[in-house]
């Protein structure tokens, strides 16, 4: 197949029987996917059962960069590809890097021609979900198909079929089993009593509308006839009482009537040519015909029926010819037509498994594309579809992320349900100044404890938090509180779990993961991807193009490349130098997928969001793909979190290093995510920074209120990890209120508790707490208005050790943070380039945020004088008490 031309391979989609946004869950006659059968249409949705009898249990900020990435398109059309590109621009000089991105841009191009002799572009390869799986089709069926290549026998059993493995078998030949391994089943629906089956076997049913134009009763016998006078003209159709009626015409035009019976009789047969010659002479002699004049000779050569003999006349007029296919519509019936023959072989909520027989014996699995897994079938009726209601919204200026798990997003000792989300910690996110929310967990998992990284079942929402239209609803409110919904998608590894999950699915070590230690994460337990493999990364970029389409997701974050990069799964001491990227360790079609993945995302939602989550920061992770990057819009820092981390559990507050803080926070700047903490700091067996701070005793107390100062060295911390991020940053649930409890999931260990396992949302109002969330507030809507985080990279000008003060400028922005926890600075000179007015915009210490409101109202406008300092042409004396920061906005300039 790979040899194939493509184009004799491009399939050509008939015309819409009917606009497509009046019926959108109907199936349809689309694309012919190459060794594929015809596509239905848009699904219900399904949900399939992970136990069985027989077992157990925006204006987005318009970077140039993203600008660029939007008009790429894959294998970069429209663009200048350079593989190298991205070196110069970074300025790296390494040969063997570059030489290794030359042969990844070639194997990728590799890739790209296996894709698309499969799947004829990126747009196909990913539209995986509307084919796998379950679909109700038109003509009165649900197809399901399956991709299992070890399996040798495949077959539905459920409620519907009493769990039978031999009734609803996929057939023998092409139609049940291709040659790479998907398997195809029809599930017909039932007749109800009384009712005969439909005389034509193309009879649709419009599954959606109650009503279709087949319900005027207009008799289909007239409306075939109707077709016949008003769209066929004499000659082109006529109608045949028996199949063999034209073989019949045919043989008496060659023998005769009374022709030979037996081959003796038969003789010998003319050659091609002489039939030809001797067939043309009748038809000259029969001016009267009206067929159209299409001749084809067979030569014995190969693909001699691309050889047609034609006049042009009679081709225009075939080629002008619209299908008859408003006739075909009046046909079709409705829904309420459906449900008065009907009854659907399997129902909404029925439980179900896909059987397999393999050379190791029978075995019973979950789809691998089962969208809800309870586990029970989900096809809601019509009436019960969710109906969206608001738009997506568009992000102006920075990414504030307000990272959430919905399991844990209650006060109470349990598991928390999308609707409890929806309700009471949507509208808290949208007051708290974020615009964006990143979902954890939500992806199903068999392994709560696995916070939902330990992945089972890809195109389902995890059902303890509620059904598929609960999701529907969470991310719609979303949109409709203008938050856009990034998911943390899972793509890195998979649970290893053989019953609900991948692992063996088809019996073999091999379908979906490498075989042997490499199909095995070191540590974790979990199995990785065969990203060399065509129909695993079709499964895999289908997934992501799956949650965009089908829930509307905004973007992803790419959770722990770092792991699916390298064969030592990230494990391994990093030194910075080139070569560990670019060694027998590197897993290239890893690099690949990747590529592939946001080249598709990309091009089909020019909007979308990727983030990479990788703590090796692999060279070229936000570049253009044309250029030999990876095409994320950002990654994450992840060295912030863990220099805070290390500080404040090992280094006395008064040794702190400016400059090394200062080093992490800005080297990496350009479209970074930066994050204090994330769940990350909180779960296994770790404390929250608020729980280090104010429990440790490590941190003396300077305030009558215990705590108040300690948590405002919590302030400046999350205060210059926000103003030096680039353009993004992430905050985790109840971090926003110092939150005062770590996270702790249910597990052995802890007896399957859930004293951990929720947020205090009463905090909120209490104390220090209070103070902490609205100075949170405040900062993120001070950059709502101000687009602190949007205005280029942040312009070090004095960071002092000795004084632990540190100053920068970021557009008409001044930050000045002093960390010394013993001494307030009085007339501290810091040095800014433009001479002016400067107005106090934020302070920390102001008493609303639990400070001491040292400074005076008189301080909060500014004038430089102009003496060089920090070898700025200018400065300002400012008062600065110990463990604060200050914003300033230049609102006067000064022309000497």
């Amino acid at each position: 197949m790979a040899s194939c031309p493509l184009f004799l391979m491009t399939p050509r989609p008939p015309p819409a029987l009917v606009d497509a946004s009046r019926f959108p869950p109907l199936a349809g006659s689309a694309d012919l996917p190459t060794s594929r059968r015809p596509r239905p249409g848009r699904r219900h949705g399904h949900r399939c059962d992970s136990s069985s009898s027989s077992s157990a249990p925006r204006d987005r900020p318009p970077r140039p960069r993203q600008q660029r990435q939007r008009s790429q398109r894959p294998g970069g059309r429209g663009d200048v590809v350079d593989p190298v590109g991205f070196l110069a621009k970074l300025g790296v000089s390494d040969r063997a890097f570059a030489q290794f991105l030359r042969d990844r841009h070639k194997a990728l191009k590799d890739r790209r021609w296996e894709l698309c002799s499969r799947f004829i572009d990126l747009k196909e390869a990913s539209s995986g979900f509307e084919l796998l799986g379950m679909h109700r089709h038109r003509q009165h069926r649900i197809d399901f198909m399956e991709w299992a290549p070890g399996a040798r026998y495949c077959s539905l059993v459920g409620d519907f079929n009493e769990w039978s493995p031999t009734e609803n078998c996929a057939r023998e030949g092409h139609l049940g089993h291709d040659d790479f391994g998907y398997w195809f089943i029809i599930l017909e629906d039932k007749l109800r009593d009384g009712q005969e089956p439909d005389e034509y076997f193309f009879q649709e049913y419009n599954y959606v509308d109650d009503y279709d134009k087949g319900d005027n009763g207009v008799d289909a016998e007239e409306i075939m006839h109707r077709m016949k006078e008003e769209y066929w003209e004499p000659g082109e159709i006529r109608s045949r009482k028996s199949q063999l009626e034209m073989v019949v015409k045919l043989y008496e035009q060659m023998f005769g009537p009374n022709g030979p019976q037996t081959e003796e009789e038969l003789g010998e047969i003319p050659d091609a040519q002489t039939r030809y010659n001797e067939w043309k002479s009748l038809q000259k002699a029969d001016s009267s015909s009206l067929s159209p004049s299409y001749d084809i000779i067979d030569n014995g050569q190969p693909f001699d029926i691309f050889n047609v003999v034609t006049d042009r006349a009679s081709f225009e007029k075939f080629q002008a010819k619209k299908p008859p296919l408003a006739y075909w519509v009046e046909m079709r019936k409705g829904r309420k037509a459906w449900l008065e023959k009907y009854v659907p072989t399997i129902s909404h909520k029925d439980k179900y498994r896909v059987y397999f027989n393999t050379p190791d014996g029978a075995l019973e699995r979950v789809p691998a594309w089962a969208t809800y897994v309870l586990p029970v079938h989900w096809e809601p009726p019509p009436e019960e579809i969710y109906k969206w209601r608001f738009g997506r919204p568009k992000v102006k200026g920075s990414l504030r992320i307000y990272e959430s798990h919905v399991g844990i997003s209650g006060s109470e000792q349990k598991v928390s349900s999308f609707q409890e989300f929806t309700s009471k910690v949507l509208p808290h996110i949208k007051n708290s100044g974020y615009n964006a929310v990143q979902l954890i967990g939500v992806v199903e998992h068999k392994d709560y404890s696995s916070v939902g990284y330990k992945v089972t079942n890809y195109f389902a929402v995890s059902s303890r938090f509620g059904t598929p239209d609960d999701f529907k609803k969470l991310v719609d409110e979303a949109h409709g509180l203008g938050l856009v919904v990034l998911l943390d998608i899972v793509h890195s590894y998979a649970s290893a779990d053989e019953l609900v999950g991948l692992s063996l699915f088809d019996g073999s070590n091999d379908c979906y993961f490498h075989s042997g230690k490499r199909g095995h994460h070191k540590y974790w337990g979990t199995r990785m991807f065969k990203y060399d493999d065509v129909d695993v990364l079709h499964f895999l970029l289908s997934n992501l193009n799956w949650w965009v389409t089908e829930y509307r997701i905004d973007g992803f974050q790419f959770h722990s490349l770092s792991s699916m990069l390298y064969t030592h799964n990230g494990f391994s001491t990093f030194t910075g130098a080139m070569e560990e990227y670019c060694n027998q360790y590197v897993d290239k079609d890893a690099l690949i997928y990747l590529i592939l993945a946001n080249e598709m995302l990309h091009d089909l939602h020019p909007d979308i969001i990727t983030i990479a989550e990788d703590a090796t920061f692999y060279p070229g992770l936000c570049e253009l793909t044309t250029q030999g990057g990876l095409g994320f819009d950002y990654c994450v820092n992840l060295s912030v979190p863990e220099m805070w981390l290390w500080h404040l559990e090992n280094v006395p507050e008064q040794e702190w290093s400016m400059s090394k803080i200062m080093k992490v926070l800005v080297s990496r700047n350009q479209n970074m995510l930066s994050y204090v903490e994330n769940h990350n700091q909180s779960i296994s067996g770790r404390k929250s920074f608020a729980e280090i701070i104010l429990n440790s005793g490590k941190f003396s107390i300077r305030s009558v209120d215990d705590g108040l100062m300690e948590a405002s060295l919590l302030k400046i911390i999350k205060l210059i990890t926000f103003t030096t991020s680039g353009g993004a940053y992430l905050n985790f649930m109840g971090n926003e209120f110092a939150h005062p409890k770590r996270v702790e999931f249910p597990m052995s260990s802890n007896d399957y508790s859930f004293r951990l396992a929720n947020r205090q949302w009463e905090l909120l109002d209490k104390g220090f707490h209070k103070h902490f969330f609205d100075f949170d507030k405040d900062v993120m809507s001070l950059d709502e208005n101000e687009r602190i985080i949007s205005k280029g990279s942040p312009s070090i000008h004095h960071c002092d050790d000795t004084s632990m003060v540190i100053c920068f400028t970021r557009g008409p922005f001044l930050f000045v943070f002093n960390f010394n926890p013993e001494v307030s600075h009085q007339s501290y000179l810091v040095g800014v380039d433009e001479a002016g007015e400067y107005q106090l915009i934020l302070n920390t210490d102001e008493t609303k945020y639990g400070g001491r409101g040292e400074l005076k109202s008189s301080q909060y406008v500014r004038r430089t004088c102009d003496k060089r300092v920090d070898g700025c042409r200018n400065s300002l004396e400012l008062s600065l008490p110990l463990r604060s920061a200050q914003v300033y906005k230049l609102v006067r300039i000064l022309r000497i």
